[in-house]
Order: C-alpha cells, then sequence, then structure tokens
C-alpha cells in the first residue's frame, strides 16, 4: 500500500511568458492555481481509515462547487489562450475533412427505406424514409436541428417505427445524463401523440398490433435500468403496466424485437451472468415466459431463426463461447444441443441469420473474421481480407430473406466502406466510401503495424500503430498511446479522419490493447478484471517501455491518452510511472475507486462488482485501495496533465476527476501543467453536435502540441 506524504499546502505559481508585439519585450504574468476548499471526511471501511479532503464536490447544486468548476475553468482559458487561435485552425481543419451534407447507406425495411442524412452547416442529423423505392419522395422523419433549437445538449434516439409503417416512437435527452423522454409521432399527420414517459432509457419495441409498446424505465436515483412498462397507445403514462421489476440490483434489464419479428424479448444482464423472457409479439397481453433461468456465470444471447432458438454462449466453460440451440417450445438450458462447439482459440462474438446463411463475426488473434456457412452445410467460407490490421463487422442487416450481407471494412489507414457482399456468387460491391475532403488525405502516405510488446509476466501485449510515411522515427518522434481495457471492450484499429491532424504534424498514434480487452479472447478480459486488474496499467506502461526502446519516441516525447475506465487506467500509470510521459489526457476518469463503488446510490455501482469488485469484501477492498488514483496520489513529480469532465455525467461523476484535481494539486512536486476543464452543458459523451464535439478534439490536441512546442506563444 502506497502511504501519503503529508506536505505543506503550497499554492504553486505558474509563470507563464506573454510575448509583446510591439516592442518584443518579455512580461511575467502571474496566475495563481485554483485551491478547492479543504472539508476532511473520515471514511472508515474494515478498520481502515480514509481521509477525504474533498469530499464536499459532490455536492451538484452546491453553488461553491459550481464556482470551483468554473474557477478551473477560467484556468484553462487563461493559461491556453495563446492556443485558442491554434484551437479555431484545429477546428476547421477536422470540419474540414467532413463532409456536411453526408448521408448514410439507405437500408430497407417493411417497404420503406431509411435513411439519416446532414446538411452543411448543421450539427443535428435528420431522419427519413421512402416508400418502395429510392426514387420516391422522401418523407422527413424527425429534423432533429428543429429539434434541438434552444437545447444546449440534445441527443434523439430509439426511433422504431412500428410494423403498420404509420407511428414511430422516439427519445429525447436534453441534459446529458441519459434520461430519456419517451413520445409518439403519428409518421402520417406529422401529430406528436401527448403519450409521453420519463427517465427511460430511451429505447422502445412495438408488439404486432400497433399500439402496444414496451420500454424501460431507470432507478431516478442510481439510474440502474430496472423496470419494463408496457403502454397502451391513448393510455396516460401513468397506467402503463409493470410487467417486469428486476429486483436484483446487480442486474440491469431491457426489451427488444427479434429479427424474426415473432419475439418480444426482455433481457437482464449482470457481468456475469444473463438471463431472457420472451413474449409473441401477436398476443402483448399475455405473460411472458422465462428461456432459461439465471446460473451465475452462465452468459447467453438469443437469436430466432424458424422453429429454433440459437444461442451464444459460455455454458460448460466455454470461455470463448459457442453456439446452442433448442425448440421454441421448450428452451431451458438443458435442452440447449450444440451447434458449432467452443474453440479455445477463437472467440466467438455474434451470429447474423439469413434464411439461407448464417454469418459468424469471430475474433482470431485479434483480427476480426466473417464466417459465411449455408444453413444446409454445402458451403463455409471466410470473407477475405488481406491487412496486417483491420476492422471488420456486420451493418444493418434487417431482412432474412436475402443473399446480400451487408458488412462495414476500414483500418488505420483506410476509411470506412460499407460492402454488400453476395454470399451466393461471393462477390462484393462497396456501397459507400467515407469522404475525407480537403483534397490532402492520401492513404498511401500512411504506414500502419502491428507490433508486440513484452510485458513482465511474459505475455506477448499487441499494439496497433500508425504514422505518417515522412515521420522520422529514432526517438524524437512523438507519440500518443492510447489505452482502454476494461469490461472486455476491444479497441480496434479503427479509422479516424481527426487523427490525421496529429500524425501530420509528426506524431505517431499507438493503440495498446492491454488485458481488460477481449483483443485475444476472452481469456484476455478475465485477466485484466477484479484481483487482476492491475495487469491492465503494467501492460499499458510495458507497452511505453517497448516503444520507447524500439525507439519509435522516447520519454520526452511521448503521451498517454485515456477515457472512462480509460482515464482510470490513465490515474494508475502517473502514479505508478510518472517518469514514462511528458503528458497525458484523462478524459471523464474513473478515479476514485474505492469511494464510488461503497456508494451503492451512483449510477452503475452494483451492477459493476464483478469487474471492479465488491469493496466491501475485505481482500477486494484492499485491492481495489491499491490502485485507485485517488488514493494513491504521493508528492512525486506527475507528468502535463489534462483532466475533462461533464457536469451532468451520469457513468462517472464530476467530482471524481475534481477531487483527483484538487489533490494532485497539493501533491504534486513539479510545476508541470495540470487542467481540469468541465463542460457544464453535459455528459458522459461530451457535448452533443457533430461539429461541437471537434472543439473538444481540438482542446485535447493542442494541449498535446504545445507540450511539444508547435504552438506560437
Amino acid at each position: 500500500m502506497v502511504h501519503f506524504l503529508k506536505r505543506s499546502n503550497v499554492l504553486f505559481v505558474i509563470l507563464i511568458m506573454a510575448v509583446s508585439c510591439q516592442n518584443q519585450n518579455q512580461n511575467m504574468e502571474v496566475i495563481n492555481a485554483p485551491t478547492a476548499k479543504r472539508t476532511p471526511v473520515k471514511l472508515e471501511k474494515h478498520g481502515d481509515i480514509r481521509v477525504d479532503k474533498y469530499y464536499w464536490l459532490n455536492q451538484r447544486e452546491n453553488k461553491e462547487v459550481i464556482a470551483y468548476l468554473e474557477e478551473e475553468n477560467n484556468y484553462y482559458d487563461s493559461l491556453t489562450s495563446h492556443t485558442k487561435s491554434f484551437q479555431k485552425e484545429l477546428y476547421e481543419e477536422m470540419k474540414g475533412r467532413i463532409k456536411e451534407d453526408d448521408s448514410s447507406l439507405p437500408y430497407k425495411l417493411n417497404g420503406y427505406w431509411y435513411i439519416t442524412r446532414y446538411e452543411i452547416g448543421k450539427e443535428y442529423p435528420i431522419y427519413s424514409r421512402k416508400k418502395g423505392n429510392l426514387e420516391s419522395a422522401e418523407e422527413i422523419i424527425f429534423n432533429c436541428n428543429e429539434l434541438a433549437e434552444g437545447h444546449e445538449y440534445f441527443d434523439l434516439r430509439g426511433v422504431t417505427v412500428s410494423p403498420d409503417n404509420k407511428l414511430a416512437a422516439f427519445s429525447i435527452d436534453t441534459i446529458g445524463r441519459r434520461q430519456y423522454h419517451i413520445q409518439i409521432k403519428n409518421l402520417e399527420t406529422g401529430d406528436i401523440y401527448p403519450d409521453k414517459t420519463d427517465n427511460t432509457t430511451g429505447s422502445a419495441v412495438w408488439a404486432n398490433d400497433n399500439r402496444t409498446l414496451f420500454y424501460t424505465k431507470k432507478d431516478p436515483v442510481t439510474l440502474r435500468s430496472d423496470k419494463i412498462y408496457k403502454h397502451i397507445l391513448g393510455n396516460p403514462g401513468e397506467e402503463d403496466e409493470l410487467v417486469f421489476h428486476e429486483q436484483d440490483d446487480t442486474f440491469n434489464t431491457f426489451a427488444y424485437k427479434s429479427k424474426s419479428k415473432k419475439y418480444i424479448i426482455i433481457g437482464s444482464y449482470s457481468t456475469l451472468t444473463s438471463e431472457f423472457q420472451i413474449l409473441n409479439a401477436d398476443n402483448p397481453h399475455d405473460n411472458f415466459k422465462l428461456f432459461s433461468k439465471r446460473e451465475r456465470g452462465l452468459e447467453y444471447s438469443i437469436y430466432h431463426f424458424d422453429d429454433y432458438f440459437y444461442i451464444l454462449t459460455n455454458k460448460d466453460k466455454a470461455t470463448n463461447f459457442k453456439l446452442m440451440k433448442v425448440k421454441e417450445e421448450n428452451t431451458s438450458s438443458e435442452n440447449w444441443e450444440e451447434f458449432i462447439s467452443h474453440r479455445p482459440d477463437i472467440l466467438l462474438e455474434d451470429i447474423e441469420i439469413f434464411k439461407d446463411y448464417y454469418v459468424l463475426t469471430e475474433r482470431d488473434n485479434g483480427l476480426n473474421k466473417l464466417k459465411i456457412t449455408k444453413w444446409d452445410d454445402s458451403d463455409s467460407y471466410y470473407i477475405p481480407f488481406d491487412n496486417e490490421t483491420y476492422v471488420a463487422y456486420p451493418y444493418i442487416n434487417p431482412d432474412f430473406d436475402t443473399g446480400i450481407f451487408r458488412y462495414v471494412y476500414n483500418s488505420m489507414t483506410s476509411p470506412y466502406a460499407i460492402i454488400d457482399f453476395d454470399m451466393r456468387t461471393k462477390v462484393k460491391e462497396i456501397k459507400k466510401e467515407q469522404e475525407v475532403l480537403g483534397g490532402k488525405f492520401n492513404k498511401e502516405n500512411y504506414r500502419s503495424e502491428r507490433l508486440w510488446a513484452t510485458a513482465r509476466d511474459g505475455q506477448k501485449i499487441p499494439i496497433s500503430l500508425i504514422y505518417h510515411k515522412d515521420t522520422e522515427l529514432g526517438g524524437d518522434s512523438p507519440l500518443l498511446q492510447y489505452g482502454y481495457g476494461s469490461y472486455g471492450s476491444t479497441s480496434d484499429p479503427y479509422f479516424s479522419t481527426v487523427r490525421l491532424s496529429l500524425l501530420d504534424r509528426g506524431f505517431v498514434y499507438a493503440i495498446a490493447h492491454v488485458r481488460g480487452g477481449e483483443y485475444l479472447g476472452r481469456t484476455w478480459y478475465e485477466e485484466g478484471k477484479l484481483l487482476s486488474k492491475k495487469n491492465t496499467f503494467t501492460d499499458f506502461i510495458d507497452c511505453s517501455k517497448y516503444l520507447i526502446e524500439k525507439k519509435y519516441t522516447s520519454k520526452k516525447h511521448l503521451y498517454a491518452y485515456g477515457g472512462s475506465a480509460g482515464g482510470l487506467l490513465m490515474g494508475a500509470i502517473v502514479n505508478m510511472a510518472p517518469d514514462l510521459y511528458n503528458g497525458v489526457i484523462a478524459a471523464v476518469p474513473f478515479v476514485d475507486v474505492i469511494t464510488t463503488m461503497l456508494d451503492d446510490s451512483i449510477p452503475l455501482t452494483t451492477g459493476e462488482y464483478d469487474e471492479w469488485g465488491d469493496p466491501n469484501n475485505e481482500e477486494l477492498y484492499h485491492y481495489m485501495k491499491s490502485y485507485s488514483p485517488y488514493d494513491n496520489v504521493v508528492a512525486q513529480d506527475y507528468p502535463n496533465m489534462l483532466v475533462t469532465s461533464g457536469l451532468h455525467d451520469s457513468q462517472v461523476q464530476y467530482w471524481e476527476p475534481a477531487k483527483w484535481v484538487a489533490k494532485l494539486r497539493v501533491y504534486k512536486t513539479d510545476t508541470n501543467k495540470l487542467f481540469l476543464y468541465t463542460n457544464m452543458d453535459a455528459g458522459h459523451s461530451g457535448a452533443s453536435g457533430r461539429f461541437e464535439a471537434l472543439k473538444e478534439t481540438a482542446k485535447e490536441y493542442s494541449f498535446l502540441l504545445d507540450l511539444e512546442g508547435k504552438i506560437e506563444k
């Protein structure tokens, strides 16, 4: 355990040089770093006492809290004022690569072609459709630019059209806390019905009678999705029937419709366990039937086709999952039959079902593979990919009765392409390619590699890496290393237009596929959670050392970036190996692990015990405390740091980064930059508009480029 070193409350004075445009004389401007009030609160668990001097910052409605956050924002603005014009330049540059009047590739569903498109200069999408064929007149379903007027934040989601194509359920969040209200629009008249329900997840599903809607509500305090309601068109929301209440506070629940349209399905899930209930969509007022009862550690998902359900599951210790099937009338797990057996070296991620074929999404040695098989087993093959590292996954495939499989392909050097693949002829057709405007992009100008660093325990850690061909690799190149490493979420080597602004200025960009993700299969995830969580941090550090050793960069030019749980990773590495990095960006970072996981009133807490551990268990408490970034701040030099947050964040509460920065200001023994910037109008995902989000990226990139001396002061 790291012991805290007491230190006098020194107020660091930051000196910045102001250059006079008239006489070139250098003058000193003194700007004081914000100092948060310290009000010690004693926190005790398992006989262990922690003293949190910044606990009071969790009072969201306290004017002193808001004043402190605004003071931090002003401090950031003052010390980065010399970068403002450059931030604007970056913003315009990144915006200039985007096709402003872009539209999605249309897909056909129930007789209509659905399209999402943007207009020049507009922040938000327009949802539309055309009946029968693409030459038909456009029907505007929702113009989000009009709906967003008067709101600093706006998010529309969950657009679900009734089976008769006449009604659309939709949901809106104007705060950023992911608490959506659901309404219904008549697509024939344009009227929005008075039916309205608040505090939902945003998703809803229609029964086949076109009058009954199932939706999920959240607990108003914890924001856990815990109740499924049934709404009948025309009834007031307070009369909606509760059809399922998930009582276990470690579980969340949701509802959806099978691709076959035959079943309404309720799912319940925790980190390690899942359970489903099914209801014939033609009979929405019947009772749901349990598919197979929950068993701790048994994960499964279900797909319906003809008279069978197909089950993707880890049953019987199938760590990388296998596929089973069962007759729809008797679905409990003892009746499941093996369809595709478990393979210890290949992760089975998903299945897409068609009338004559099924498509498996697999991950082999970190790479996506798409396997197509005829139901009669007369043909089976993989779609060929020839890149060293790439991303491929199914796109929108709503129809059963088709021989066309639509998927997405891209790599770190190649913009995404949406491809139609004829499963019969094995001929592919590129239907849409991402356009990179501005006239400068040529994928031949970039080099992509996959490297393997050796971790301290001997494991080989993959690194996906990209740089401009003119970048001279020899130790002096700036390198931004990204990592996440939690929840089994895989950071794939995808293409990014905004990243070009770094690459074209000489940066190398690397993704460290650390344990805690599933890049190398389910075991890779298991080795980066609970009592093995520190592997995530040491993997990242060992990747950094490898990149320095191989002369891709040096300590003077190495930077790290991570957000949310990846922000926890950033907090851990700056405590464990601060000398490796010249700068670190921690976006909405989860850094106060113990306090958060002991507070079951905070969103996400109880549902994540199987990810981080339940600190009510003494062994887990002490292990979590040994790496919790906030609890392990000590008197030492820290890198230059930019920390970002959102006041309305429902996933990582704003006070975690606020407290962390306040504590770092007292303990850090260096004069490096330390900034906290809080978006006062947004939540976990930042700004909602497509261009407003670029302004936040410009802030981050200007922080890095300023440290590299690439911005005039």
